[in-house]
């Protein structure tokens, strides 16, 4: 006996497009498939979006997923920046907003910003709070995915073990997401250009040295929700730099786009971004340097995983072929042929918007899995709406 939750996949899916496929797949009877999907139109989980080819007959609706009548907030917390948008159901935007931010100002400070754009959005769409049916957060740091609180992250001090996922419950009874910002940006660029392949990796270049990983369109995360830390595996341990993270060598001391910049006498990887882009000379052999520095890692990590495709993102990306050239001419230096013969290595698609199509990907799968849905409207309760508290 199937619930709502597991007939909403079979929809989403395509894999039954009528009530009359939802019968003849899944061998329920017409009064058991007509209640669940009562129950998921009454929820706003779905509606009827036109109607079939008939074989003879009444020509049968369509069932398809109701994207408009749910909302989604989401928010990408970078070290320098913080962008939020209103999506759809879909993970389609409705409404973006951008600031120029540090997430060294604390999480009062930035989580109030936020809170304050999710309002600004709403009202510019003329939607209401009610409306929303989750919210997420990427931050560049890693995350305890049971609380939604920092374990900890080298690039955000005062926040470790903030409540993050706490920080919206006043305003919104919706369950709410937090996720590393790498692994977000890596789920977004799968999602929107990569879905046919089953191993992606995404390497965010900026201030510093993230990574994420997609297999078989899901995120891994390792056993402590610390996997993608590439940019603190140490190359030189003798090298004067000191990273962030306190050790000497690691490849974020090396490469990252404030490491680039600080051996240009620049501030910053969008600095480097700005000189490159100019032709500066010193700057596009200094770029390419740390591409090869950064391909050194990331050959391990190709013969390691096998992935279809390796993803440069964050500011660096925006130098272009110079920083992706010193990582390709490692990873195939350096990797077994075979494992590189059908490699793509790209920058990004989604640019800075990454991070935010990635969150409301993972909002959007959370909201219409099967035990979300349970949740809300009641395995086999009568039909009515309802509402996942997470």
């Amino acid at each position: 006996m199937l619930t709502a939750g597991q007939i909403l996949q079979l929809i989403r899916q395509g894999t039954c497009r009528t009530r009359r496929e939802l019968i003849e797949h899944t061998g329920l009877s017409r009064s058991t498939i007509t209640d669940r999907v009562d129950r998921l139109i009454d929820a706003g989980y779905i509606h009827e979006s036109g109607v079939a080819v008939s074989g003879g007959g009444r020509p049968p609706s369509v069932l398809a997923v109701d994207a408009a009548r749910r909302l989604m907030l989401v928010a990408d917390l970078g070290a320098a920046h913080v962008r939020v948008a209103l999506t759809d159901l879909a993970a389609r935007s409705l409404a973006e907003e951008r600031t120029a931010m540090r997430i060294e100002l604390g999480p009062e400070a930035v989580l109030s910003w936020v809170r304050q754009a999710f309002r600004r959005l709403l009202d510019r769409a003329g939607r209401a709070p009610g409306e929303v049916c989750g919210i997420g957060l990427d931050v560049p740091g890693s995350v305890d995915h049971g609380t939604g609180r920092l374990i900890g992250s080298f690039l955000m001090p005062g926040w470790d073990d903030h409540p993050v996922g706490e920080a919206f419950g006043a305003a919104y009874d919706v369950p709410v997401m937090v996720e590393n910002d790498a692994d977000a940006m890596a789920l977004g660029e799968w999602w929107s250009t990569w879905r046919d392949t089953k191993s992606l990796v995404l390497v965010k270049v900026s201030t510093g040295i993230g990574t994420g990983i997609v297999l078989n369109g899901s995120i891994y995360r390792g056993v402590e929700d610390a996997a993608g830390n590439l940019g603190h595996v140490r190359l030189h341990e003798t090298d004067d730099r000191v990273c962030t993270c306190g050790s000497r060598g690691c490849v974020a001391s090396l490469a990252s786009g404030h490491a680039v910049a600080a051996d240009l006498g620049h501030a910053s990887s969008r600095d480097v971004v700005r000189l490159v882009q100019a032709g500066d000379p010193a700057a596009i052999a200094r770029t390419q340097e740390a591409g090869r520095t950064l391909g050194l890692v990331l050959a391990t990590a190709v013969s390691l995983l096998n992935p279809g495709v390796l993803v440069l993102a964050g500011d660096m990306a925006d130098t272009r072929e110079h920083y992706l050239t010193g990582i390709r001419e490692v990873v195939h230096r350096r990797s077994l042929p075979y494992t590189t013969a059908n490699l793509e290595i790209v920058t990004t698609s989604l640019g800075e918007r990454a991070g935010i199509v990635g969150m409301a990907v993972i909002v959007m799968q959370h909201v219409l899995s099967t035990s979300a849905v349970d949740a809300t409207i009641g395995v086999h309760g009568p039909a009515g709406q309802g509402r996942t508290t997470g």
